[in-house]
């Protein structure tokens, strides 16, 4: 009978044992995990930290290049027009002060 007894604590040990050990291992996978996790926090902290006011300042940036591109449409546009303007002055002249020219 103690022999029967004595085999079970042996057994309910080596599985208790079992348990505690992978219990152990869970515990070094949950460690790691928390290191990654604080260490991929700190770094997005890092970045993202800084990002509403790199936001405003693009907004500010995008806003001058709108205003600036608006002012070179306008000259471009002028440029057109007088581009047109001496197209038509171009063809006046030809039509009606050149000489016509024999062609031989």
């Amino acid at each position: 009978m103690v022999k029967v007894v004595v085999v079970i604590n042996t057994l309910i040990s080596m599985i208790l044992l079992y348990v505690a050990w992978r219990v152990w291992r869970l515990r070094l996978r949950l460690i790691k995990i928390t290191n990654w996790l604080n260490v991929t926090e700190h770094c997005s902290h890092a970045i993202l930290y800084t990002a509403p006011e790199r936001i405003c300042i693009s907004q500010q940036n995008i806003h001058k290049l709108r205003q600036t591109n608006q002012a070179l449409e306008i000259q471009i546009q002028q440029l057109q027009q007088i581009l047109g303007l001496l197209v038509v002055g171009v063809r006046f002249w030809r039509r009606y002060f050149q000489k016509p020219r024999l062609k031989i």
